[in-house]
């Protein structure tokens, strides 16, 4: 029992999609700080195993608990999960609670991203209990509502691989049916139904995961238990958004190897699905190298996907429409490839630099030469944080610049760079500047900063008045912990 349960912050707009009463459930506290349960609920502590860092280990809901099924006024199902309410049988020693802080990182990152339009499970509430928490200090307790299009992982498949095998048909079909539909329509189909399934998880990892790289985004604990067959992202523990870009940018403090690396990211989405195949392998074929041959064959499909997904979301950030006959795609990653290494040669901030060029292209419609016609000081008013002067002081930049707008030249008059490049380059960000200011006030119960801070992410294609700017000194090795 949470013997002092107060609602810290709810998200009104998400209950009113999920067709639920905003008012009516913000004064009940005591639900949301897992003291009572709602109406009907039956709540259980899902089973899962999963590869932490490589190594398999059996887990489970430790500390959360899934209070049931939302059917949201548009069809759709939803789970709805407290997290940090208290210990289950999973709970391996530990005491199933969760402090403040790390339960309202999950909420600004989360809602950050789905503002962003990356899939993502999302936050409901965050409630204090009233309960202390002990950890390195005494911290406040917490509990997170989470709502999820389905809480199955790949770990889930990993767990029934390992330890009830009779039951990976009746796993596999549920999944199917409830995220997949769309296979079962056609009887008739002549391609094993699992093969179709291991594709569609593997299209919708791979799309994500580019998403992910597109923004700058590190989740931090890449572990199997933490992949959504959905394609959602789920569980922002150690998680955070680059500044300065570096393709080996860790901010995990136990990730010391590197292993979920910024770079690493679709490596791992790629070894994560190689698990979820060697699960399902008695399903793919009877025999089991053939079913091996075409589980490979479906990565492979992944790797197609994801780098489809991000040279595509590249070209956008930069303007390019491919629409030139036989093109074939080399120049434009060539481009791509060299920006990159000049912004981490120089040490330049992602999203600020992709906005920069965004404000380029601005000017950059029916102009021989914009830097000719316009004075300097009409880019040093724009709020990206980066001085248009400075980095056409770098050389490799000036000349890179040249090379992107003559690859611009040669797109038709009805594609506009810039409307392009609005919708695909992010002003705001959750930076971890502005995180930790929010979390800092909230530590000592000011929550506007917070509030303030999220206003800002729902808008992230908007210039907003301190937000859009990266800090004026890039944090030196910042670090986030999985917030247990």
């Amino acid at each position: 029992m949470a013997p002092l349960p107060q609602m810290v912050i709810f998200n009104d707009g998400l209950a009113l999609d999920l067709g639920l009463d905003p008012e009516a459930l913000k004064s009940r506290p005591e639900i949301f700080a897992g003291s009572r349960l709602p109406h009907q609920a039956q709540p259980i502590a899902q089973a899962y195993a999963g590869y932490q860092f490589g190594h398999f280990a059996m887990l489970g809901d430790g500390r959360a608990v899934l209070l049931g099924e939302q059917i949201t006024p548009a069809g759709l199902r939803y789970d709805i999960q407290l997290k940090g309410s208290g210990p289950t049988p999973f709970s391996r020693g530990g005491d199933g609670y969760a402090a403040l802080l790390p339960m309202l990182r999950e909420y600004i990152i989360s809602e950050a991203m789905f503002y962003l339009g990356i899939p993502t499970t999302r936050s409901l509430a965050v409630a204090l209990t009233g309960r202390d928490v002990y950890r390195e200090k005494v911290l406040p307790g917490a509990v997170l509502t989470r709502v999820a299009a389905s809480h199955i992982r790949v770990g889930t498949f990993n767990y029934i691989s390992a330890y009830s095998p009779g039951d990976l048909l009746v796993l596999a079909d549920y999944a199917i049916s409830r995220h997949f539909p769309g296979l079962l329509k056609d009887g008739s189909a002549e391609e094993n139904i699992y093969i179709s399934f291991l594709r569609e998880v593997a299209s919708r990892q791979a799309a994500l995961i580019a998403r992910w790289q597109l923004v700058g985004f590190v989740h931090g604990v890449m572990n199997t238990d933490n992949m959504a067959i959905s394609g959602e992202t789920i569980d922002y523990g150690p998680c955070a958004f680059m500044d300065v870009y570096h393709p080996d940018t860790v901010f995990s403090s136990i990730d010391v190897a590197g292993r979920y690396s910024y770079k690493n990211q679709p490596i791992m989405g790629a070894w994560n699905l190689s698990r979820f195949a060697e699960s399902l392998l008695p399903l793919i074929d009877e025999d089991k190298d053939k079913a091996i041959a075409i589980a490979q064959g479906e990565i492979e499909y992944y790797w197609e996907m994801y780098n489809e997904n991000w040279l595509t979301g590249m070209c956008a950030k930069l303007g390019i429409v491919n629409e030139e006959a036989g093109n074939d795609k080399s120049e434009d990653a060539a481009l791509i490839a060299e920006l990159l290494d000049i912004m981490e040669e120089h040490k330049l901030d992602y999203t600020g630099t992709f906005r920069q060029l965004t404000h380029f292209a601005r000017y950059l419609q029916g102009q021989d030469d914009i830097f000719a016609q316009r004075p300097f000081d009409v880019y040093e008013q724009e709020p990206s944080g980066i001085s248009i002067q400075a980095l056409l002081d770098i050389p490799d930049f000036s000349k890179w610049h040249k090379k992107w707008q003559d690859r611009l030249s040669r797109q038709s008059q009805g594609q506009n760079p810039y409307s392009i490049m609005k919708a695909h380059n992010p002003a705001i960000i959750p930076r971890n500047h502005r995180v930790e200011e929010a979390l800092s006030a909230a530590e000592h119960g000011d929550y506007s900063v917070m509030h303030n801070l999220l206003a800002a992410l729902s808008r992230p294609y908007e210039e907003s008045e301190g937000y859009s700017h990266p800090p004026k000194i890039a944090a030196c090795g910042y670090k986030t912990f999985c917030g247990t």
